[in-house]
């Protein structure tokens, strides 16, 4: 299938972002991945472990990219242990640094292997104030621009492991928190009061900016790659663990009433890296599965290529992807 119209500017769906998706049940109704390589940002713990088990359980090849070597490590021993004949295996990265990612990269095209799907799923969330070794704060850097430079120097390999019938996929976490966000977090300006909560919402807002632009970017050059965002709601995670101590103590009794279970979001997100109905469709912002409408301005063209350009900028990258 030919890649889709992604976001326009005139804050549509594509025709295919609206369409009613088949039901699914979970990973058990989707079709195996043999053959296929996957990488999962903060895949050690949590929702991204839960996200590795239910890839690996479908016969992909998964590779856990963390910063925590010791935990990665355990993850693969315990799904190994759990299946047998899985194929998982652990490679440091750390997104708070620059050099890390790119080192992270090159020890993976040296392997030699294809990669089919990308799930930029590691993040941090109401950190305190603080910032990187290259000097960006901690939720942009670890959430976007981390990120950023991963999906940018793995797009080659993604493009070569794409076929138009089969297109490689790239899949960012996002989350609620985006529709916080606004415009004027654009870009990078030194902010007098430092608030987490904002850091956070704005480095997700970026994420959604930053999945539509390359949508587009990849439709252009027609490249059979394409790249959606998936918010897996309210799932009990130690995401939480920064809350100040009375909503922390007051999430722990409420969290299996409205919560979902890493593993009921990971199944929104392998759904989204597997299903066969959504073969060549891009540019979605999926709600536990389901398509729907991301926040009015991260539809913002204009907005969308600024940033993009800045980041670039930030990174010393080119604009254009054919340059």
């Amino acid at each position: 299938m030919a890649l889709q119209s992604p976001i326009n500017i005139s804050y549509e769906l594509s025709e295919l972002c609206l369409l009613p998706l088949q039901k699914h049940t979970g990973p058990e109704s989707l079709p195996k991945q043999h053959g296929k390589v996957s990488i999962v940002t903060g895949g050690a713990r949590g929702l991204g472990y839960a996200i590795v088990r239910q890839l690996a359980g479908l016969g992909m090849h998964v590779i856990i990219a963390s910063h925590d070597e010791q935990q990665g490590l355990a993850a693969v021993k315990s799904i190994r242990e759990e299946q047998s004949g899985a194929h998982v295996d652990f490679e440091f990265v750390d997104l708070a640094s620059l050099s890390s990612v790119r080192q992270f990269v090159r020890r993976f095209q040296n392997r030699g292997l294809p990669l089919h799907v990308l799930i930029n799923n590691a993040a941090v969330m109401l950190v305190p104030e603080g910032k990187t070794d290259d000097g960006f704060e901690l939720h942009f850097a670890i959430n976007y621009l981390g990120h950023y430079l991963l999906t940018r120097f793995l797009l080659d390999t993604l493009v070569n492991s794409g076929k138009d019938e089969a297109c490689s996929r790239i899949i960012s976490i996002s989350s609620s928190a985006h529709y916080t966000a606004n415009k004027d977090f654009l870009f990078l300006r030194k902010k007098q009061h430092y608030s987490a909560h904002k850091a956070y919402a704005d480095s997700k807002l970026a994420q959604v900016l930053f999945t539509y632009h390359l949508q587009q970017e990849l439709q252009f050059c027609g490249h059979a790659v394409t790249v959606s965002a998936v918010d897996p709601g309210m799932v009990d995670t130690d995401l939480y663990r920064n809350l100040s101590t009375l909503p922390r103590l007051a999430q722990r009794p409420i969290a299996p009433l409205l919560f979902r279970s890493p593993a009921q979001a990971a199944a929104t997100v392998v759904y989204a890296a597997a299903a066969p109905e959504l073969e060549g469709v891009g540019g979605c912002y999926l709600y536990e599965g389901k398509p729907s409408f991301s926040s009015a301005v991260s539809y913002d063209e204009k907005l969308q290529a600024q940033l993009w350009n800045n980041t670039c900028s930030l990174l010393g990258l080119p604009d254009s992807l054919l340059a």
